[in-house]
């Protein structure tokens, strides 16, 4: 890759997660300002970045191509509207995680009900070890693709209730595959509780998860685990609309999906 590409490539990562000023955008290259300024002008030019209040932000053209590529997700037209029925019923957040490639990434969010709102993004990586939907596909992989995902994670503490090593994670992620469904309890952060189930494919392999989050003054997991028969329910209608013809059942007592 040139180095002018992928300067660009940078800038366009860095000014996503809020907006910058030109000589924030030259201390992260490593370059002088004038160069800096090149490049913002460049990709300007072409729509990908714009200036907000003296500021650069990603341009409305990235917007729109990011929008393209989600419509092309196969699962996305037909999940949505299970996602929204879930979130309607339990007034949670609602989000939708698929693997692409060798990165599970949020494809899709449905706020819940209230003036908070969680801050997860679509488009944005998923940290598999510290949240339901990672570990819900994580569970699922084959041998090698599981452990080309444990060998890149750092196990990083961010709470208490984080896991902290391979062994903890293939140890949850066994209960995960035998009963159905994955949580997090304050695993990212210590205020935010969740859980989720997988969706599968035509070919009946798990290629996303289907999480309910919520604050866990507002919701512990204890409470959230009383969505299951629903969400398991939602996530096999959605893998029967992908083509998959069976389920072997996780064990939480559903009851068949309702169409939304």
């Amino acid at each position: 890759m040139s180095q002018t590409v992928q300067r660009a490539l940078r800038i366009i990562e860095f000014v996503a997660e809020r907006p910058r000023s030109l000589g924030e955008v030259a201390g992260h290259l490593g370059v002088h300002r004038s160069t800096a300024l090149r490049l913002l002008q460049t990709l300007q030019d072409g729509g990908f970045a714009r200036t907000v209040g003296g500021r650069y932000t990603v341009g409305l053209r990235l917007v729109a191509l990011a929008q393209q590529a989600l419509d092309q997700l196969d699962l996305l037209p037909v999940a949505h509207p299970y996602l929204v029925r879930l979130g309607d019923r339990h007034g949670h957040t609602v989000h939708l995680a698929q693997l692409l490639d060798d990165e599970i990434v949020y494809v899709a969010k449905v706020d819940g009900r209230g003036a908070l709102r969680m801050g997860s993004r679509v488009g944005r990586t998923v940290n598999p070890q510290t949240s339901a939907v990672g570990k819900a596909i994580l569970a699922y992989l084959d041998d090698a693709s599981r452990e080309r995902f444990l060998e890149r994670i750092t196990y990083r503490a961010y709470t208490a209730s984080s896991i902290t090593s391979p062994e903890a994670l293939r140890a949850e992620l066994a209960r995960i595959a035998e009963r159905g469904w994955a949580e997090d309890d304050g695993e990212f952060e210590d205020f935010v509780t969740c859980v989720a189930a997988p969706v599968r494919d035509a070919r009946g392999q798990v290629v996303a998860a289907v999480s309910i989050t919520a604050l866990r003054a507002v919701a512990p997991v204890e409470r959230l685990r009383g969505c299951l028969p629903d969400l398991t329910e939602t996530c096999a209608a959605i893998s029967r609309d992908l083509g998959w013809p069976g389920a072997d059942g996780p064990r939480t007592g559903s009851r068949g999906a309702n169409r939304p």
